[in-house]
């Protein structure tokens, strides 16, 4: 499609004549069928809920068509309104806009929606299963009409995934405000959800797909090489070459992790039951070698652990299963986890064995209960089969995606008799120690131009002011630092681009800073030639109030508390960011925790370099604060830093109480 009548397309939005119904493409990774929840009366609220984006004299055609889809799929889609045009980031320069900050989230929208980085595309679903950019594609018609048409001085207002609306504002606020999922609490259960989804009322935006910030699976992959990394480091002997990391997962944030096993110089095997998932990662590049008999790929395991091979083999089949075979043959692993999508585990984010894929999207729909019953049974087989492994000296961890919280639900062995788990999340003995109490968290920034030069000079730019901040950072952080540089100046080899061309490393609010305003600087003397966004996985310091996975290092009773992600959103917004969001929701479930994100277009202009400074110096020290405060010693060295470098900010420290005095009155 010429530019032109892309332009044209964008600034129509609803078409003023109904397009031509689209054949179900089958070579396109779909949503499974949802259960359905709804009663007859909710049906028809569902498709007044639909047909309002629409004038009436379409509903003729249209009602009974999206019924169908409500009964076939669990959900209106309107794949009739699918945009005929090819889904990417385009440049930004490309986008018709009279705001470049509007256009900036336009590209953002249109890469998680790429059939390359998105997991189920026509169903506007980015990652996790469920993790939504929109929940149809009206919604998305409308927001990029809005997005071309506004100014620098209105605000575009997103109720999960329905553009509200353009309101006047001013060229400081925010360009869009989002949130998703923000339901009264007291109906945030699953089955709340499944409801208000398929009433077209609410819906899930994991952390990043809603709020227009993944990368694809770049985005974790460097979070996970350096979990991988310390969790060899610190819980077996030796380098890690050779060593044989077993997880399962090949979907959205979870294909980081071959890619991330290999780095760090690892055999990484990743169990994946859809065909579909295995072959993507695969072609892209993110998968060595792929299995389907086990017999073979233990073979293959002994093989590369003897020749300390850093390599990446997929088994195409169950986890239980490679779990099972592992434990009965007594085979050696020194890491192990898993990044199914747990906190989805009724609706296609867990695949119970014993079943084909085909057979269990069956199940989950037509017969939900017994699918739960399977499912449940397959995380209590799981869970023994691990516990025969850890049992023989592997290290196994929970990655944040609900396995334990949902395995504890089925009545698996993973609790003690306190009713604590019994295997640490990531961010209790790694993540949370290591990085997030220093401040260290995954900053990450996208080129707009599209040109992978502008790419290149970032990696240059972010490398060297990492390595003049390492020349004089404390004993605390050297490793943090030392790690970076090393992935920073691998990280084109290593050919992590899916979608728009991006990067993601760790770095301190000092590291954001500086590396911000320098690709500022060079943005306006034309090394870099077009606007970069700045952005972040709320998966990081301040931005996620998550008990079993973010903040699952609080101890002082906070941590089912959601004040730090909240006010981080209030935050971001009145100190320069381009949009904010905040989610229910987010890598452990819904009602299971509350995110906020941003992103920042910077385009070269003394206005950006302000707006950088204050955002990111807010979005790093809130959540160092707040864990200095929960008495996190490593946070409480890092906030005493901040508070040295900037006299205006003055934060509440807590005092030590002396455990003896306390034992002594109980």
């Amino acid at each position: 499609m010429e530019n032109s009548a892309f332009k044209a397309a964008i600034l129509e939005g609803i078409p003023g004549e109904l397009p031509l119904p689209q054949p179900y493409d089958t070579n396109i990774n779909h949503a499974p069928r949802r259960k359905d929840i709804l009663s007859a009366d909710e049906k028809k609220l569902a498709l007044k809920n639909a047909l309002r984006y629409f004038p009436q004299k379409f509903h003729t055609v249209l009602a009974p068509e999206f019924l169908n889809e409500l009964e076939l799929f669990g959900r209106i889609y309107m794949y009739r309104f699918r945009p005929g045009y090819e889904m990417y980031a385009r440049p930004i320069d490309e986008y018709p806009a009279r705001s470049k900050q509007a256009a900036s989230i336009m590209l953002m929208i249109q890469n998680n929606l790429d059939k390359a980085v998105a997991q189920h595309p026509h169903e506007l679903i980015t990652y996790g299963g469920n993790g939504s950019v929109f929940q149809n594609w009206a919604q998305y018609l409308l927001t990029m009409k809005y997005l071309a048409e506004m100014t620098d001085e209105q605000t575009l207002v997103m109720y999960s995934g329905h553009p509200m609306g353009l309101f006047p504002s001013h060229k400081n606020a925010p360009r869009v405000v989002v949130t998703n999922g923000m339901v009264i609490p007291n109906y945030s259960g699953r089955d709340d959800y499944e409801r208000m989804n398929a009433l077209g009322v609410s819906q899930y935006g994991q952390m990043t797909a809603g709020s227009y910030m993944y990368i694809g699976p770049q985005g974790i992959v460097h979070g996970t090489t350096i979990t991988v990394m310390n969790a060899a480091r610190l819980h077996s002997p030796g380098d890690a070459a050779g060593k044989i990391f077993i997880t399962s997962g090949l979907g959205g944030m979870s294909g980081a992790q071959p890619k991330a096993g290999v780095i760090a110089g690892m055999v990484c095997v990743v169990a994946e039951i859809n065909p579909k998932a295995v072959e993507v990662r695969h072609s892209q590049g993110w998968v060595d070698e792929v299995y389907t008999d086990l017999d073979e790929l233990l073979a293959r395991m002994k093989t590369a652990r003897e020749n300390k091979e850093a390599v990446s083999l997929a088994y195409q089949g169950n986890v239980i299963d490679l779990w099972e075979k592992l434990a009965e043959e007594n085979f050696p692993v020194e890491l192990g986890s898993d990044q199914t999508s747990l906190h989805n585990p009724f609706a296609g984010g867990y695949y119970p064995a014993g079943l084909t894929l085909e057979e269990s999207n069956q199940m989950m729909a037509d017969q939900p209960e017994l699918f739960r019953e399977k499912v449940y049974e397959s995380l209590r087989r799981h869970v023994a089969a691990v516990n025969k492994m850890t049992a023989n000296g592997m290290y196994f961890w929970d990655y944040g995606n609900a396995f334990l919280l949902e395995a504890s639900r089925a009545g698996a062995a993973v609790t003690d008799e306190k009713g604590g788990f019994i295997y640490p999340s990531y961010v209790q003995d790694i993540m949370g120690p290591l990085f997030f109490d220093y401040g260290f968290g995954p900053f990450r920034w996208v080129c707009t131009s599209g040109d992978p030069k502008d790419l290149e000079t970032t990696d240059r730019i972010a490398a060297e002011v990492l390595q003049k901040l390492a020349a004089k950072s404390p004993e605390e952080i050297t490793r943090q630092m030392e790690d970076n540089i090393h992935w920073i100046r691998e990280a084109g080899r290593n050919k992590m681009v899916v979608g728009s061309q991006a990067r993601i490393l760790y770095a301190d609010c000092t590291g954001r800073t500086q590396i911000a305003k320098a690709f500022n600087d060079a943005i306006r003397d034309g090394r870099i030639s077009a606007p970069v966004v700045l952005g972040r996985d709320h998966h990081d310091v301040s931005g996620t109030d998550s008990p079993y996975r973010e903040t699952s290092n609080i101890y002082d009773g906070s941590s089912f508390t959601a004040d730090m992600a909240v006010q981080n959103f209030v935050g971001d917004a009145f100190r320069g960011a381009t949009w904010v969001s905040l989610h229910n929701g987010g890598g452990v479930g819904w009602g299971e925790v509350i995110n906020g994100g941003f992103g920042m277009c910077i385009d070269g202009t003394p206005e950006a370099e302000e707006r950088l400074k204050m955002m990111l110096h807010w979005d790093v020290n809130n959540g160092i604060s707040r864990r200095s405060w929960a008495r996190n010693k490593p946070a409480r060295f890092a906030i005493e830093q901040a508070m040295k470098e900037n006299p205006q900010l003055k934060v509440t420290l807590p005092e030590e109480a002396d455990d003896d005095l306390l034992d002594s009155l109980f």
